[in-house]
């Protein structure tokens, strides 16, 4: 716990089902924030206490304390809202020191041991709207707790067992008796109660006579026979009984008397549920009852069969039972004059058209028929009032079209079915809620928001979307309407075809107009390809395109040639060491400075200025030249890069027959050439810069004298050995 000590600013902190023992609340006193602490479910027997502490919510319960671990400080405690307690003791002292405090809940918990000494009267000084007293589990009740608090509203008793008496519960029962001294006492809850059918009444007699308006048992486990008795319905203020949860092991147990007395309470509100009723009464005469859950039971269609006495019911419950036909169903509320609410899900219904008409209950608004094994004929038998209907999880394919009688219904839920197409609200033209997920649409419809304009919320996330140019349309129209109007968006709308796109949102979807438009699409092929039939054209006459396709002619010809001319005749027609090839804006220093140092040592040089042949093509000029030279050289700058004619002969110098596979080329870098400066179209010039050494052009007088002679001596040795051979 030293841990907290610098979590100035904690509110909660939640410690239950540990293993602590001993608590000393000064651990807190850095907490000054904290309002919510949980220490139950632990092996707490003692607390030290601090008067530091101002908490909302305590919860020391299910602790095995022998006294109530009540701290004196815990009367400054002016905002406590809830607070667990745990003990095999009580005594009025123990609680004097909160009794001035307004809690709304208290939970106590009393110990195994609990009852041994017992001072009934120890609670009735506390001040408390909610009380919830947990008895020893599994141990007989013969406890005198008076747990009548006349501050207490609402009341909770577990762990009530008393089975061992066959005449009753006598202490229980005087428990009970003395909650008529309570005025303000309205809701009491039992949980886990174990007694005979006997005593199960008798508490019921008892409850039915005190001021207690809402009375629910629950886990009960009920034992031994009924016998027959009168139920007195006088004098009561009980407007609402819940059981839920019984088991018993009396199979011979006469079930009608039981129905008889639960169907004529004079009550509002009767639920029973999962109690393994197999069957219910109709009420001996009109019956008050406003609200029946029977859910979870075993009732079957033949449930309140021309049953006349339930006029006045408007909602009635029978969710998870053995409910098969439909048409029962329907004549079942005929008679519910009253009748607004039903709920049948969880059953088996079907329903076959040829039996018949669906008189349904005339004031049938909210219907449940979700989980059953109804198909598409269900919509031909429905409440012509209907407002809410609920048919998820069914065989629901589509919905007819020729279906009516369904403009007042507001809600539909067609959830979990297999329909592949939205609902139109031709049919439904009050429909404001749609909900239509897990379903099979692939392709919803694009105009569903602009046909359906009453529609203020729409949940049809998780179907298989076909992601198409269809889509597309319905993706925009949810563009289109309010955010808050399309439930789940965008994370549980996904597309599902094809596989490409499965998994992703569809609002991440797209696709072009182009390709969802056929018309769009062949006249942006169409009208483009005139135009570049014409561009090509006009390009053709002004850059004179014949003449490039001659060149190319000829250069394809003089290969041709090449290849048919053997090597030694080729050797005896050179008449050049180098061919250079340079810019016109770099003559300058090929005229002042490569030419003279080159040709004082007898070096024969070809250029295109006076050893070009009149008459001839250029491009031919240029393939003879480089065929009769040893060695192309290349005067690299950024002005040769932009030359055309000089990307040329670097193009046919590279591919020139003669020399390939031979290193032919030598180039010379006089100024540096950036990477990005060379066009792309100069492939072959990247190419060659990064395979090949080439020679730089030194800035500095003093390097010239060492780059000629390389230059020199690169063509000499080679110019000597070929010597050698052509001798």
């Amino acid at each position: 716990m030293p841990d907290i000590l610098s979590l100035s600013k904690l509110k909660i902190l939640i410690i239950s089902h540990n293993r602590i023992q001993y608590l000393d609340l000064s651990v807190f006193k850095f907490n000054q924030e904290l309002e919510y602490l949980d220490l139950s479910h632990n092996n707490l027997e003692k607390i030290s206490c601090h008067p530091t502490l101002n908490l909302k919510h305590l919860d020391l319960s299910f602790n095995p304390f022998d006294a109530l671990p009540i701290c004196q400080e815990f009367g400054n405690m002016s905002q406590l809202e809830f607070l667990g307690l745990s003990a095999t003791q009580l005594q009025k002292s123990s609680v004097q020191s909160i009794t001035h405090l307004h809690i709304s809940k208290v939970l106590l918990v009393l110990g195994d041991t609990y009852g041994e000494r017992e001072d009934a009267e120890s609670l009735q000084d506390l001040k408390t709207q909610s009380l919830h007293i947990v008895f020893p589990a599994g141990k007989e009740f013969h406890f005198i707790l008076d747990v009548s608090v006349s501050t207490t509203v609402s009341l909770e008793l577990s762990n009530i067992k008393c089975v061992l008496d066959d005449n009753g519960c006598p202490y229980f029962e005087n428990v009970l008796s003395k909650l008529q001294k309570n005025s303000r006492l309205s809701n009491l809850t039992l949980n886990n109660i174990e007694i005979t059918w006997n005593s199960f009444f008798t508490i019921l007699q008892l409850v039915w006579r005190t001021n207690i308006e809402y009375f629910s048992i629950s886990n009960v486990k009920l034992q031994g026979y009924l016998d027959s008795r009168d139920f007195d319905y006088s004098d009561t203020s009980l407007k609402a009984l819940s059981i839920h949860k019984v088991v018993h092991d009396v199979f011979s147990l006469p079930q009608g008397y039981v129905y008889k007395i639960l169907s004529n309470m004079n009550i509002q509100h009767l639920t029973v549920s999962a109690a393994h009723m197999v069957h219910m009464v109709c009420p001996s005469q009109i019956s008050p009852f406003l609200y029946l859950n029977f859910s979870n039971n075993l009732l079957t269609d033949t449930v309140f069969i021309n049953c006349t006495n339930l006029a006045n019911l408007k909602t009635l419950i029978l969710q998870k039972n053995q409910l098969k036909e439909l048409v029962n169903i329907v004549h079942m509320t005929q008679e519910m004059k009253s009748l607004q609410q039903l709920d049948v899900s969880q059953n088996s219904l079907m329903y076959d058209e040829s039996e018949g008409n669906c008189p349904w209950a005339r004031n049938l608004l909210s219907l449940n028929m979700s989980s059953n094994i109804l198909t598409d004929s269900v919509f031909r038998c429905l409440p012509p009032q209907i407002k809410v209907l609920d048919l998820h999880n069914n065989r629901i394919r589509s919905i007819p079209k020729d279906v009516t009688g369904l403009e007042t219904l507001q809600e539909l839920n067609l959830a979990s079915n297999s329909l592949a197409h939205f609902p139109g609200c031709g049919i439904f033209s009050s429909l404001s809620i749609l909900i239509i997920d897990y379903n099979s649409i692939s392709n919803p419809s694009a105009d569903f928001f602009q046909s359906c304009q009453k529609i203020r919320s729409l949940k049809a996330g998780n179907n298989p979307f076909q992601c198409s140019c269809e889509l597309r349309d319905f993706i925009q129209s949810i563009g289109q309407v309010s955010s808050d109007m399309v439930e789940g968006w965008p994370e549980s709308y996904k597309c599902d075809y094809p596989e490409s796109y499965k998994g992703t949102p569809l609002k991440d979807f797209q696709v072009s107009e182009l390709s969802c438009n056929t018309a769009l699409l062949i006249i942006t092929i169409v009208v483009p390809g005139l135009v570049l039939a014409v561009a090509v054209t006009v390009l053709c006459i002004y850059l004179d395109l014949p003449w490039y396709l001659r060149m190319v002619c000829q250069w394809t010809q003089t290969r041709r040639r090449v290849r048919n001319v053997p090597l030694e005749e080729l050797q005896r027609t050179l008449q050049f060491h180098a061919f250079i090839s340079y810019s016109g804006h770099d003559s300058a220093w090929v005229k002042n400075e490569l030419i003279p140092n080159l040709e004082k040592e007898d070096v024969r040089i070809c250029l295109h200025e006076r050893n070009f042949v009149a008459g001839k093509s250029i491009v031919e000029n240029i393939i003879n030249c480089i065929e009769k030279s040893y060695k192309s050289i290349f005067v690299l700058s950024p002005n040769f890069v932009q030359s055309e004619w000089c990307h040329y002969e670097l193009y046919f110098a590279h591919h020139n027959l003669f020399h390939e596979g031979s290193d032919n080329l030598i180039l010379i870098l006089l100024d540096p050439i950036p990477q990005y400066s060379i066009p792309s179209s100069y492939h072959k010039l990247r190419a060659l810069m990064a395979q090949r050494t080439y020679l730089e052009w030194p800035k500095e007088k003093s390097k010239h004298g060492l780059f000629w002679a390389n230059l020199r001596a690169s063509i000499n040795i080679k110019l000597m050995e070929k010597a050698a051979e052509i001798n």
